[in-house]
């Protein structure tokens, strides 16, 4: 395991209401909303405008992606997440803080955290327990849209914190790093279908381990603490003193496995982007799993 001091990865609802209370938005620190969800189920930018942390830009996952890209939700190029950010008032000496209105209290916040890190950004954090608990200890919303003054922000992609098709399928083989899946149980075993996929049977990558998301999450919607997410992995005998890939449907949930790692003091876990999105139609069948109807392997 890597010994370094890392920057923290949480920060509590009470530090950002003092923060905001006693001035110190602006361009050393920044509030996202991440918000986004189903199609069809809640408008995250309509909720953005009738409400939102004071001083927080809307940070919009489906501008902020490659979008000639087969694949969902694949990462930007370099200039083009530097000039996303940059138009949301962030520079390279910003603290960004993080969050989105899901009810389980993060979703999408650990997938911003993740993509600032992998373009070489270390002073991000989520806010822990995310809008959900914002409102329920009754801080301060507004419907004012944030205007930030452009900044220049400067991408550098740490290839070390991503890994591709080509690199998960020779894993395969060589086994240098262990996979970990955080879909659900059904989804991960082929028993339940993908939710709103249009040829996408669901299944897993052989060889991979399950780790629902959401075991992460307290029931108030807090992240755990590191001891009981130390024993999570324990438990599914993920060794968190080597290499670790997180992988998901689309490389979003896969960023909370490389939160809960983080915060165990493993900042190094690398997240599949194309995920089982990219995997169920791009590999060798004999490498996809299922015990649903469709899928022999």
């Amino acid at each position: 395991m890597v010994h370094q001091v890392l920057y923290r990865a949480l920060v509590s609802t009470k530090w950002l209401a003092e923060s905001i209370r006693t001035g110190k938005l602006g361009p050393g620190l920044r509030v996202l909303d991440a918000s986004w969800y189903s199609p069809g189920t809640r408008e995250a930018r309509k909720e953005y405008l009738e409400r939102h942390v004071p001083g927080a830009s809307f940070f919009d996952i489906e501008e902020c992606r490659d979008t000639a890209s087969p694949y969902e939700m694949m990462l930007p190029s370099e200039a083009g997440f530097a000039e996303y950010v940059g138009r949301l008032g962030i520079s390279n000496h910003t603290h960004v803080v993080v969050y989105d209105g899901d009810h389980l209290g993060s979703f999408y916040a650990p997938r911003v955290w993740w993509m600032f890190r992998v373009f070489g950004h270390r002073t991000v954090s989520v806010l822990n327990g995310g809008f959900r608990n914002w409102l329920k200890e009754g801080h301060p919303v507004t419907s004012e849209p944030s205007r930030p003054e452009p900044a220049v922000f400067k991408a550098t992609l740490d290839r070390s914190l991503l890994k591709t098709y080509e690199q998960v399928l020779e894993n395969l083989e060589s086994k240098r790093f262990q996979l970990v899946d955080s879909r659900s149980q059904g989804r991960f075993l082929g028993t339940e279908p993908e939710p709103d996929a249009v040829g996408l049977d669901s299944g897993h990558i052989r060889g991979a381990v399950n780790m629902p998301f959401m075991d992460f999450l307290t029931e108030d919607g807090f992240e755990k603490g590191p001891e009981e997410l130390r024993a999570l992995f324990q438990t599914k005998k993920v060794d968190l003193s080597q290499p670790l890939i997180a992988t998901c449907r689309k490389g979003v949930t896969a960023c909370h496995v490389a939160l809960a790692a983080y915060l165990c003091g493993k900042p190094d876990v690398a997240v599949y982007d194309g995920s089982w999105s990219e995997w169920f139609r791009r590999a060798p069948p004999e490498s996809r799993v299922s015990q649903g109807r469709s899928e022999k392997a």
